[in-house]
């Protein structure tokens, strides 16, 4: 689905919509293919059910989302292909596997290289056919297995992965950047001129710089000119295979009083979220509001293969932190408190 669906909207499209939000339990009053306020309340309590963004506007992401949570482990045949599978049948299987010491990765609902690999090996381990197609035999075996404890590969390769690392610091840790929004894209508006665009831009480069200085590699997922999805700059991250991604943003609100930063991270990713909560703490030392570390599934986190942090140092709707930004003293100290949060996450781990 490509096209976007909103408050205001009549079609069948809505329909499908609001049918699927009843069969998860959410309550619609409105009218079958009629977009009103249940409706978009409905949406918005999916959203946030599901850690994505709460905005009452079903788009590409809140789609996909909606089809996958409809999904059942077994309803249908899982194998890897391009693009994934993905949806709440996935997610189980991978957190079955992982129970059973399949590393199947994280719990991301996405059937990618890792999740057929551990396919394939419970196959051959348990007399099923070793084709990575997980159907009804595999379902089968799987299902009448005890796990007995919520053990997870994906959890303990992790912290095996840390352990790698520890003692060694952030020299010679390759960190991806990921500044929000660009080309044609502006992102958000502030006071004064501000473009959300425009100071995620800058705000990495003052990040690359300090990164170098730290004997680290800073490499970014887009150019100036670029507005590439949140998927695809996922997957640049994974194709140049970094230690840590960070993705820079500006927070919005519709009261301009609202300020402070947040920091975000993938809701089964332990390491993510050490490191979410240790540049959320520097960003507080600068005497910004603590607005915390949040679990979400954006698709910027959930689809990256390294530990990945959102973070929106500040309001670009307030006009008191949009005008500091502008500031380049005041968005050199963002910088250095977002990689004092990296080494003080790679000092951790000694």
């Amino acid at each position: 689905m490509s096209n976007l669906i909103r408050a205001g909207d009549r079609s069948s499209q809505v329909a499908d919509v609001q049918a699927r939000l009843r069969a998860l339990g959410i309550a619609v009053d409105d009218n079958a293919g009629w977009f009103g306020d249940s409706t978009m309340r409905a949406v918005r309590a999916f959203q946030q059910q599901r850690g994505i963004l709460v905005d009452g506007i079903v788009g590409p992401g809140t789609w996909g989302e909606l089809v996958g949570a409809s999904r059942r482990l077994g309803d249908a045949l899982l194998y890897l292909r391009q693009p994934p599978m993905r949806g709440d049948d996935v997610a189980l299987l991978q957190e079955r596997l992982n129970a059973l010491g399949f590393d199947a990765g994280r719990r991301d609902g996405i059937f990618g290289q890792a999740t057929d690999s551990a396919v394939r090996a419970f196959q051959k381990e348990y007399g099923v056919a070793e084709d990575g197609m997980f159907g009804p035999r595999s379902h089968l075996a799987l299902m009448g297995l005890r796990v007995d404890r919520q053990g997870t590969s994906a959890g303990l390769r992790e912290e095996l992965r840390r352990a790698e690392l520890g003692g060694r610091g952030l020299g010679g840790a390759v960190v991806i950047i990921d500044p929000g929004h660009g080309g044609p894209n502006r992102g958000n508006l502030g006071a004064d001129g501000a473009c959300e665009a425009d100071l995620c831009w800058r705000l990495a480069l003052e990040v690359a710089e300090r990164l170098a200085a730290a004997g680290a590699t800073a490499r970014l997922t887009r150019t100036e000119a670029e507005d590439p999805d949140n998927s695809e700059r996922a997957r640049r991250a994974n194709h140049i295979g970094g230690e840590m991604f960070l993705s820079l943003h500006l927070n919005t609100y519709d009261e301009p009083t609202a300020e402070g930063s947040s920091t975000y991270y993938f809701s089964s990713s332990h390491a993510a979220q050490r490191l979410a909560e240790g540049i959320q703490g520097e960003l507080v030392g600068l005497g910004l509001n603590n607005c915390r570390s949040h679990g979400r599934s954006y698709a910027v986190l959930k689809e990256t293969r390294m530990p990945a942090v959102l973070i929106e140092p500040v309001f670009i709707t307030n006009p008191d932190e949009a005008k500091k930004l502008l500031d380049r003293e005041f968005l050199k100290a963002v910088a250095q408190a977002i990689v004092s949060g990296l080494e003080r996450y790679y000092s951790d781990l000694g």
